[in-house]
Order: C-alpha cells, then structure tokens, then sequence
C-alpha cells in the first residue's frame, strides 16, 4: 500500500506539472525569453549625423573617432569588435556602446548613429521613418563643418536646415504633437529647472518659473536638438599662415555661427583630432546619457578660438556683442529667417518683392567677409580675359632693368652722333677713342658682340689694375688740354710729345683688341 500510494502520489504531482498542450508550452518559452530581453535591453538614443555638404564619408568617420576618442577604458577585445560604418550610399549607419565612466562593464546606452552627406530633398522619405512619437525624444541632429573651407559654413548650414524644415512638415500629427512636447522641455534646459548637464535643481517648487527666453532665441524650432561640430580646427595656424587671417576674422565667424545658431537653440563645439575635446560629453548629455556616480559638467569656452564650446541655452545677444564690437546681431538674425526659407514659399507671401530682396542677405554678408580663395582667383583671370583689369601688376626686376639699358644706350647713342662719332660702333658702356686702332677685320656689329661679351677690358700695369677705357679717355683729355689751337701765341711745336701720345693711345687700343689680354701683365712703354 505504501508504494502504491508513493507512486500514484508521483504519477498525479507529475501529470500536473506536465503542460497540458504544445499551446502552453510555447507561451512558457515567450514568457522566458521576454523576461531575459527585457533584463538586458539597452536605452536605445538616435543621433542624425549630417556630414558636410559636397564632402566624403571620411568626414563622419573622422566625427565617429572623435567621438568615442575618449573611451580608453576598452580593452583590445572590444576595440577589434568595433561595429562597421556604412556610409558609402545614401543613408549610412553604425552603432556605438555608451560606457559608464566609473565602471567599465556597465553600458549606459546604445547609440544608433544615420549618416546622410546630401541635403537633397529626395532623401527626406528614408528620415522619415526615424522620427516617430517614441523615438523623438531620445533623437539628437548633429550637423558637421570643416574647418579646411569655412567659407562654406552658411550655406551648407542653410541647405540643412531647409532639409530639417521640410522633414517636420512631413511628419504626422502625433509626431509633431510630441516634438512640440520634447521643444518645450529643452527650452528649459539650463533655465532654472534644469542644469546645462540634464541635472534636475536642488529645490524645486510649483512656484518655480524659468527665466524668459531673449531676443533672437528659439525663434525657429525644429522640433529636434540641434548641435554643430566644426571639425580640425588645428587648421586655424594654416588659415593664419597662408590666408593672413587675423583676430577680426576669426571672430567674426564665431560671432555668425553663434547668432545664427541661437535662433535654433543649438549647441556649437569646435573639434581637433590633435586635442582633447568635451564632444562626448556634449553629445551624451544632449540625449540625456549620465553616468551614475561621475557627472562631468558643461564649461562654455568663447575665448580659445579653436576649443569653442557653447552649451544649449546658454549664449545670448550681449554675450555675442562682447566679443567684438560692431557686429550688427538684429541685421543678421532677420535676414537668417529670410534664408531658410524655401523659395517656393517665398512666392506664396503678399510680401514676395520685398521679401526677394533680401534672399541670401546673411549668406552674402558671411561670404564677403570669409571669401573663398578659389573664387578669387578666377575673378582676376576673367577680368584680366575682359581687359576690365583694374590693378597694375609689377614687372620682374631683371626685365625692368633690360629696359632701362636700352634707354641708357638709346641716349648715349644720341650723345655720340652730336660729336661726329660712329654710333653703330659704340659698344655699351664702353668709350672708344677716334685715334684707336681698328684693325678692319671685324664689322661693327661683330666688335659690339665681342666686347659685350669680354666686358670691360682691365691690365695690370705695376702692380695697379688698370682700366683701358679710362685710361684712354685721360689720355685724349691730356692731347686736347696740350694741344693749342692754331695761331694762338706760345704754339711749340709737336715734337715727342704728340707722338709719345699717340703711340700709347695706339697700344691701349691694341689691347682692347685682344681677347685675351685682359689679366695679362704688360711692360711699361717706353719713349719713342
């Protein structure tokens, strides 16, 4: 009796455990399966990486490096596991683990990184499916700049932003419903409520009121958070060096940026792959990533112009005007919101002629101060093409002094034939005497060349250089000054005198006939 009711106790507990059909014991696996996925699920954050018009991919990757450039806790392991960039076509996409700062093992969140480098409207129905009520909140635009071509910055920030325009438009009511919603809560971002780090106050009450927004903020939302990278800013030296860029210029740049960027309520950092940068901070902090014991805040940096850093809600016009005066804030901030516009909506308006007016006026103001070098280059061919050429440019040294000697010889040619000597014998720079001797052998264009070529001709005579032009021109000087005038009182006859003259005008002569004789030490002439 004591087995049979052991076994029948057994045979009845286990026909109960026993599911009673496959129906039941496929849920059981769904139950377990959803219990260890929801255990190990990871807060999943956007963020839409627009990289830089007319650019490469390598761009983004070189954003995607900086980006985790300060997660050195990763052991080599985990670095040969780093997940493809696929970014080659259209819409690429990666992902990125989020670490916690104080513990290695922990993973805060997952980042799910849509790379797009065309702002073609035609790529607006691939982001579409991207922004919907759930993933709205934890989504994040970044937009990046090259800090090779900063000349570009306005335009290609205005040809995003369109994109960005156009996109919410698209978007259902519940998803513009919830932007609105996520809108409202990054307003008050660093405004009373909450820190610049995503941190909630010490104390808060139903009396808190944040502080209102300034003028030119949040003037055109986009529905989503905003940050712009500009990237190798190590390129400032370069722009310094070879472009003569000055403090005026680069100023000026950080003043546009952060005017136009304050109408959005976006965050702006300048990145070098040579320096450390608080980008991850900036980015995770953005979508809300924290670590859990370590809380690294936001420090604004104007000052440096190559680690700029402007939190979210955080600049304002009179910060803008402090960093350089004159700089016309109102003038900018009103023709940027002509400048988003579309211009098929700028038809639409009563106001389409005024408003045509002032298209491109900030775009215009931003590329006439930051020009592009290329653009000045082709300006000066086409005018010079045009012969509307308005600047004189210089002549090379050597060729303005080629004629300038032919001027010279020009008017010492002019001084030879007013005294009866054979111009076309005249060799430049040279003065030959009529008694010297011409040995008739050469004409005188050869005689030119020749002595062109040998220079002038010098002797050592005694231990002294001597010069056989001038020696020959004192020595006619000597013949005329001792050699009266016919009929005059006090004529002595010729004598010795005359002929010894002659005889060394004849020998000097003799000597610029040679080629050879220019160093060569020649015997003191006696009497003849």
């Amino acid at each position: 009796m004591a087995s049979n009711n052991r076994t029948s106790t057994y045979t009845q507990s286990s026909d109960h455990d026993r599911p009673k059909s496959p129906d039941a014991k496929q849920s059981m696996w769904e139950s377990l399966l959803s219990k260890v996925s929801t255990g190990k699920r990871l807060p999943e954050k956007n963020v839409l990486v627009l990289g830089i018009l007319g650019g490469t991919s390598d761009s983004q990757r070189e954003f995607l490096e900086t980006l985790t450039a300060d997660d050195t806790r990763r052991t080599d392991r985990q670095a040969t596991k780093q997940p493809p960039i696929a970014n080659n076509f259209a819409l690429g996409y990666t992902y990125r683990d989020v670490l916690d700062a104080d513990h290695e093992a922990d993973v805060l969140a997952r980042l799910s990184l849509y790379l797009l480098a065309d702002p073609s409207p035609s790529f607006t129905p691939l982001l579409q499916p991207l922004l919907t009520p759930e993933t709205i909140p934890n989504t994040l635009v970044v937009i990046l700049l090259d800090w090779s071509e900063p000349w570009f910055w306005l335009r290609q920030l205005r040809d995003w932003i369109r994109l960005l325009r156009a996109l919410v438009v698209s978007l259902n009511v519940e998803a513009k419903d919830k932007m609105e919603e996520v809108m409202s809560t990054w307003r008050d971002r660093g405004r009373g409520a909450n820190n610049l780090d995503g941190t909630t106050a010490a104390s808060t009450t139903e009396n808190d009121v944040s502080l209102p927004l300034g003028p030119g903020e949040w003037d055109e939302v986009l529905g989503l958070p905003l940050c712009v990278v500009c990237q190798n800013s190590d390129q400032v030296e370069n722009l310094e060096k070879e472009r003569s860029w000055r403090e005026e210029e680069f100023d000026f740049i950080a003043q546009f940026l952060r005017t136009v960027l304050l109408k959005h309520g976006a965050s702006l950092i300048f990145t070098s792959p040579s320096l450390t940068s608080p980008l991850q901070t900036l980015i995770h902090s953005s979508l809300g990533i924290h670590s859990l014991l370590k809380r690294e805040p936001l420090k604004p940096n104007v000052i440096d112009r190559d680690k700029v850093l402007v939190p979210p809600n955080w600049d304002s016009w009179g910060k803008i005007r402090v960093l350089r005066g004159g700089f016309d804030v109102e003038a900018i901030n009103k023709a940027w919101s002509v400048d988003i516009e579309e211009p098929s909506e700028l038809l639409v308006n009563g106001e389409s002629e005024e408003i045509t007016m002032s298209t491109g006026k900030a775009v215009e103001a931003f590329e006439e101060q930051i020009r592009d070098p290329r653009l000045d280059a082709l300006m000066a061919i086409s005018t010079e093409n045009d012969g509307s050429k308005t600047d004189v440019s210089s002549l090379d040294a050597q060729t303005f002094l080629a004629t300038q000697l032919e001027v010279l010889e020009k008017i010492r040619q002019g001084g030879a034939e007013s005294s009866g000597m054979d111009s076309s014998r005249l060799a430049p720079g040279r003065r030959v005497s009529q008694t010297g001797g011409d040995n008739g052998d050469e004409t005188p264009g050869d005689e030119g060349r020749v002595n062109a070529h040998i220079g002038p001709v010098q002797f050592n005579m005694g231990g002294i250089q001597v010069d056989a032009d001038d020696m020959l021109q004192r020595l006619k000087d000597r013949q005329t000054y001792q050699t009266p005038e016919p009929g005059s009182p006090g004529q002595q006859p010729q004598g010795d005198g005359r002929s010894q003259n002659e005889a060394l005008a004849s020998f000097f002569a003799g000597l610029m006939k040679k080629t050879g004789g220019s160093q060569a030490s020649s015997p003191r002439p006696g009497p003849s």
